[in-house]
């Protein structure tokens, strides 16, 4: 049972966002910027974001150029310039807004590594940059084929390497507590182990019902608009919106001596990725290699994926180099038909930025300027 206190002061808030990763705390600050004297309150049902905000390998990018050139083949010139302009707008709010130092950003660069097979992507790098370049203000793609060599990959899988001008890097872990910082500077209420189990709208009110794991209990709250950001467990509330999750799996190495390499790195279409971050080696992805299982939102280990990536990190990124994995997880994100973001306003009091496609950390401030965009022009 509830108190009288508890009902009467916890219980009625002008705005509640579902989900405490990227999206949900960018939501919440956005609106306590537009509405200064709103309550809000940020719900989050683990004690750490669910999905993949604090799970990720801290890329500050908007997409390989093989990733690109594949997107071209199912979708047209406008929609791939679109994304990659909302993935560049979304990276430049979140290091204005935060601060570089605050979210360990840094402008290390970043590569592709091109196998023999991809050897055609080379022959379309003008074509590329030409297309982006009203966005990216810069080539943002250019041949680097000395630098194989003198990172210390494989020459048997790199045949060729591209520069990623526009890319950058950052700390996940330092992201996430400057933005819970933030959202709590500028008064907005976070509750952890908080589960919405669903939700009601009336015409003057949204009722959520949100479990209580220590009393056992059920509790209701009303809010003037709700704004579902719960990426790929967003059908779990919207049962009928277009969202598939997708595991991916993650290894990071123990301290590597005289690391030849710095910066952020990508390979086969973006399916695989790698970073230097402390002298290890952080590497992740081969979704790929098993999609039928890794569309899931269980965040258990995939062996067979995990044992491809140690294969690929001796083979390829680390030949001849002793290494120990220190540590493996995995991360849900959130896909769809297409690979643009959903941001919606699905009524007058219900709002949702979910989907993001495994680019969270660039589309996050982005998309949450969008939702409130929509939250303020309903005049609700």
């Amino acid at each position: 049972m509830f108190s009288y206190w508890e009902q009467q002061s916890f219980s009625h808030y002008d705005h509640i966002v579902v989900g405490a990763g990227i999206v949900g705390l960018s939501v919440a600050i956005e609106l306590k910027e537009c509405y200064p004297a709103a309550s809000v309150l940020v719900l989050e049902r683990g004690l750490l974001p669910t999905g993949a905000s604090t799970r990720n390998a801290g890329f500050a990018c908007m997409g390989s150029a093989t990733e690109l050139l594949d997107d071209l083949q199912y979708t047209s010139e406008a929609e791939v310039v679109g994304l990659f302009e909302a993935r560049k707008k979304g990276l430049e709010r979140l290091r204005n807004k935060l601060g570089d130092n605050k979210i360990g950003y840094r402008a290390n660069g970043g590569h592709e590594l091109i196998s023999e097979k991809e050897l055609f992507a080379l022959d379309r790098l003008d074509y590329l940059n030409e297309l982006l370049l009203p966005v990216s203000g810069k080539p943002a793609f250019k041949p680097s084929p000395d630098k194989i060599k003198e990172f210390g990959f494989s020459g048997a899988y790199s045949t060729a390497l591209v520069e990623h001008t526009c890319e950058g890097e950052l700390r996940s872990g330092m992201m996430m507590r400057a933005l819970m910082d933030m959202a709590l500077q500028h008064g907005v209420e976070v509750k952890t182990g908080a589960e919405v189990l669903s939700f009601e709208e009336t015409d003057k009110q949204v009722y959520l019902q949100v479990k209580d794991p220590f009393r056992d209990e059920v509790w209701l709250l009303d809010c003037h608009t709700v704004s579902i950001c719960t990426n790929a467990f967003t059908r779990q509330l919207l049962p009928d919106v277009d969202v598939v999750p997708g595991r991916g799996q993650v290894l990071i190495t123990q301290p590597i001596p005289d690391l030849k390499f710095k910066g952020i790195f990508h390979f086969d279409k973006g399916y695989y990725y790698f970073r230097e971050i402390d002298r290890r080696v952080l590497f992740g992805g081969g979704r790929n290699l098993d999609f039928e299982t890794e569309r899931t939102a269980d965040f258990s280990l995939n062996k067979m994926i995990q044992i491809d990536l140690e294969q690929k990190l001796a083979d390829i990124i680390l030949p001849g180099t002793h290494f120990q994995v220190a540590q493996r997880w995995t991360g849900i994100m959130a896909f769809g038909v297409t690979k643009y973001p959903i941001v919606k306003a699905f009524s007058g009091r219900v709002y949702g930025a979910f989907r993001m496609g495994g680019m969270g950390v660039a589309l996050g401030s982005e998309v949450a300027r969008q939702l409130v965009s929509l939250n303020r022009d309903s005049g609700i």
